[in-house]
C-alpha cells in the first residue's frame, strides 16, 4: 500500500499542515452565532495562508470537537463535508481528512470531498481520555476499498495521543507488526497530547524498525526541531507551530507558516 503514499506525494518528504476546523454543530464548543459561514470563512484564511506559505499537503481536521468521540455524530461528518466542499476550488495542493476519532467516518468524508488521504488510529489497544480505545483496521481498510477509495493513501498513527497503550510490546514493535498485519500507507509517530512533540528516541526507532515504510512526526514539530525532525522522518504533519502565538486554537499566522516552510526547504536542500 505504501505506492498510495509516493502517488500523492512523491519522493519530496512531504510538510501537511493541519487546518484545524472551528468547532462543529453538535458539539460543545460550537458558535452558533458564526455558523456554517463562519467555519467556512475562517477555514478559508487558514488555507490561503498555507498554501501562500508553500506547504506540500494540507489536512482538514475537527480538533476543536472536544471531548473526542469513537463514534462521530453524523452531522460532524457531513459539514466537515460541507465546509470542505465550500473550499474545493481554493483547495491547489493534496489534501487529506481526519475526523477525530473514527476511522469509519474518516473513510466515508474522504469518499465524499475526494481526499487524498486519512490520518487515524487503526490498531492497537489503549487506556484513554475516551474510555477503552479498541479500533478495527480490518473494518476499516475494508470500508475504503467498498467505497470503490483503493487509492486512497492511509496514514496509521500507532502512538495515540490522550492514550497510554496496553500493549507491551516496544513502539518499534508495535509499529513493525502494523505494517505487517494492516499494510498502511505511512506509519505516524506523536507525542502524548496534540502540539507536544514525538521523542526523537521514538522517532529514530520506528524508522530503523520500518526502513522501507514512510514514518512522519505527527505532532509537537517546531522551527526548531524540523531540520532535526526530517533528518530521521520521511515527512512531518504540523498544526500548531503555524499559529499565531503558536497556541492550536489560534488562527494560523501567515508570518510563522512561511517562515516553517523556509527551514523545510532550506533542510531539503532547495
Amino acid at each position: 500500500m505504501t505506492g498510495n503514499f509516493k502517488s500523492v506525494f512523491g519522493e519530496t518528504k512531504p510538510v501537511i499542515a493541519m487546518v484545524h476546523l472551528g468547532a462543529l454543530p453538535g458539539s460543545p464548543l460550537h458558535d452558533a452565532d458564526k455558523g456554517l459561514d463562519g467555519l467556512v470563512a475562517d477555514a478559508a484564511k487558514d488555507l490561503a495562508a498555507l498554501q501562500a506559505a508553500g506547504f506540500d499537503a494540507v489536512m482538514f481536521g475537527n480538533e476543536n470537537d472536544r471531548p473526542y468521540e469513537f463514534d462521530v455524530d453524523t452531522a460532524s461528518t457531513a459539514t466537515m463535508a460541507y465546509v470542505i466542499g465550500r473550499l474545493r476550488s481554493e483547495i491547489t495542493v493534496p489534501f487529506g481528512v481526519n475526523v477525530l476519532w473514527d476511522p469509519m467516518s474518516s473513510m466515508a468524508l474522504a469518499a465524499a470531498t475526494g481526499a487524498a488521504f486519512i490520518r487515524e488510529i487503526l490498531t492497537g489497544t489503549y487506556a484513554s481520555d475516551m474510555g477503552p480505545w479498541n479500533p478495527d483496521a480490518g473494518k476499516a481498510i475494508r470500508y475504503r476499498d467498498r467505497l470503490g477509495r483503493s487509492d486512497l493513501a492511509v496514514l496509521f498513527n500507532v502512538s495515540a495521543e490522550f492514550a497510554w497503550s496496553l500493549d507491551q510490546r516496544s513502539l518499534a514493535d508495535r509499529a513493525r507488526s502494523a505494517v505487517f498485519s494492516s499494510v498502511p500507507d505511512a506509519v505516524l509517530v506523536s507525542g502524548a497530547i496534540t502540539g507536544e512533540a514525538a521523542a526523537m528516541t521514538d522517532l529514530e526507532s520506528v524508522k530503523a524498525a520500518l526502513p522501507d515504510t514512510p514514518v512522519l512526526a505527527n505532532t509537537g514539530v517546531k522551527h526548531d526541531t524540523v531540520a532535526d525532525v526530517l533528518r530521521v522522518a520521511d515527512g512531518c504533519i504540523v498544526g500548531s507551530s503555524l499559529k499565531v502565538d503558536g497556541k492550536t486554537w489560534n488562527a494560523v499566522d501567515p508570518e510563522r507558516a512561511a517562515e516553517f516552510m523556509r527551514i523545510v526547504r532550506e533542510t531539503r536542500g532547495g
